[in-house]
Parts: structure tokens; sequence; C-alpha cells
């Protein structure tokens, strides 16, 4: 099953935190030049009721800057557009060069806006099994030291992570090594008890999507990953299925798991998944695609605690369909997604 419809390409990035903190306190202070002539104003973005959406919108996040560049070039349409992505909680995939000062940047911004930090953790070794988002830690001393890092970052503030995309779901189809397999488990269990050590933090540990496999066949394994510790798990991470194929596919899983509960990643999912070209490519930038639902933690279902945006909408995929490397910005894609909205 391995190559078709995984959601490898997860957009993994390296982000300063330092630049997020004081690009967030600059646009939430509303600071003025200092030659005492007023600038013109520019609409910036705002957050979410928090009783809607809990989850921090990041002012300055790839999506703001590129509202803010198309405001300045006059193209007031294209800045609307891509307004709908900035406006959102986007979830912040943390780096590995600084990843205590990263987390303690988000999560300080967002307490400061009153409202928590939605994180992803994505560096297990052997990730992605060497395809465009390939790389992570180099082994599971490095794993480890980078997840105390991040637990040291967030502290006692609010944080809720999306623990390894695709982690347990490439131990099941066939793509990491069989050699990796029991260390792999290890770490996911020992994240797992690090993270929910903290005050305030949730864990939902990633379980695949509606278009790979079937529960029974992932269940066990996200047992051994150490899921009855975390708060639960989530489905179709950068991936494109239906919400209401994605809700199906996490009930029936849930009722595997002690009716754990689940989260969504519904950033892109707003036209269903890509159905033409190579099937194994279809998850890569496919056109035609469009916002899903809107983060928000009311879902009216009690098995699904939230829609979120885990996957940055306007991130490509990888170097597939004409896109940029594996995480990088790219605004046509981003006004695509936006235009498709319903």
């Amino acid at each position: 099953m391995y190559g078709k419809d995984t959601g490898r390409g997860r957009g993994f990035r390296r982000r300063g935190a330092g630049a997020v903190a004081v690009g967030a306190a600059l646009l939430l202070s509303g600071c003025s030049g200092s030659s005492g002539e007023e600038p013109e104003a520019k609409p910036g973005v705002s957050q979410q009721p928090k009783g809607e959406d809990p989850y921090w919108v990041n002012p300055d996040g790839n999506a703001a800057r590129q509202v803010a560049t198309y405001e300045d070039d006059g193209r007031k349409d294209e800045a609307a557009l891509v307004r709908r992505i900035a406006e959102q909680p986007v979830a912040d995939w943390l780096g590995t060069e600084k990843p205590e000062e990263e987390a303690r940047g988000f999560t300080e911004a967002a307490k400061a806006a009153d409202r928590e930090a939605l994180l992803v953790l994505y560096n297990i070794p052997h990730r992605d099994c060497g395809n465009y988002s390939g790389g992570g830690a180099a082994d599971g001393d490095a794993y480890r030291a980078f997840v105390d890092s991040v637990a040291k970052g967030i502290g006692d503030r609010p944080a809720t992570v999306i623990l390894e995309p695709d982690a347990v779901l490439h131990l099941v189809d066939g793509c990491t090594p069989e050699q990796f397999h029991e260390e792999r488990y290890d770490l996911l269990k020992g994240a797992i008890k690090t993270l929910k050590a903290l005050p305030d933090t949730k864990v939902y540990l990633d379980a695949g999507n509606a278009g790979w496999g079937k529960p029974d066949q992932i269940f066990e394994p996200l047992t051994w990953a150490g899921v009855a510790e975390a708060d639960g798990f989530s489905v179709n991470v950068s991936n494109f299925y239906s919400t209401e194929d994605s809700v199906a596919y996490g009930k029936e899983l849930s009722a595997k798991v002690a009716d754990k509960p689940f989260v969504v990643d519904t950033s892109r999912n707003g036209n269903g998944p890509f159905t033409d070209g190579d099937p194994a490519e279809r998850w890569c930038n496919p056109p035609g695609r469009a916002l899903g639902e809107a983060p928000t933690t009311r879902t009216g279902d009690d098995l699904v605690d939230a829609y979120l945006w885990i996957k940055r909408p306007g991130e490509s995929d990888g170097e597939c369909k004409g896109g940029p490397k594996a995480g990088q910005w790219w605004p046509e894609y981003a006004l695509g997604l936006a235009k498709a909205a319903k």
C-alpha cells in the first residue's frame, strides 16, 4: 500500500520562533512609524472567537505575509482570497534546529493572545521512508532529546500536539523496515509520556486516513505506540479525504481503541480526493482541491474533538506537479484552494 494515498510529503518546515514572536507582537500592537506620520492602515489578521476555535492564529505566518504582499501590490482580490487561509488557525510544524525556542515562542505568543498553540512533531527517525519529506532525527537518542526540548519549550502553557504523521501508518504498510519497528514504538510511547507529563498539553497520535487500509490493520500498532495514554488520534493529516469519510474511518477505528476521540485535518479536503492521473501521486499537490471546513472544536460529535488545519494550506507537498520542495510556500496553490472553497 505504500505510495498510494498515504499522505507523504508532509510539509516539514523550519521556522524561527523569535521571528514569530516578534512579528506577532508588532502586528498585535499596531505600532506606527517613528516619523510622527501615521502609516497607511493595512488590515492584519485576527483571532477567531475563542468559543468557536481556541487555537492561535499566527499573524506572521506565510499566508498573512502573502496577504500583506498582495495588499502592497494592489492585488486586492488575491489578498482577500488568501485571507481565508491567513485568518484561520493552522498548525506550526516544529523544526529540529531550535525546537525548544520554537515551542516556547509559539506557546508564549498563543498564550499572550489568550489562545492555545497547535503544534506538529514530525522528526521520527527514518521519516517518510526517504521520500519528499524524508529525514528525521539521526537515531533514537536524538529523537528523545528533541522531544525533551519541545516539552521544555512548551512548559505549563496550553498546547495541542499532533504526534508524528504517518509514523504508525508506515509501520503497517511495509514502508519502514522491520528492524526499526520496535524502536519506533518505544519512541512514540516515550514522546506521549513526556508530553502528557506537562500540565496543559494534549496529544493526538496520528492514525492515517480513510484512503489507506482498514482500521483493523492499524488499531493494534496504535495501541503498541501508546494511544491509550494519549488524548486521542488524528486522521487525514495532509490528505484530502472528505470529512464525512474521515469521520467514518475515525469512528470505526475509535471503537477498536477504547472509544478514543479524534481530530480531523480539514485543511484541503473541500473537494475530496483527486481521482485522476497516477494513483501513486494523487496525494501530491493535486489540482482542483479546496479548503475544507474551518477549524473548530464545535463539531457536534462527542467523538470528534476538532476539525483542524494541520497541513498548512498553500505549502507544497513536494516537487511534483510543478510544486516547490515539501513545505515551501506556493502562493498559486494557496489561491487555488481558496478560490475553490465553498
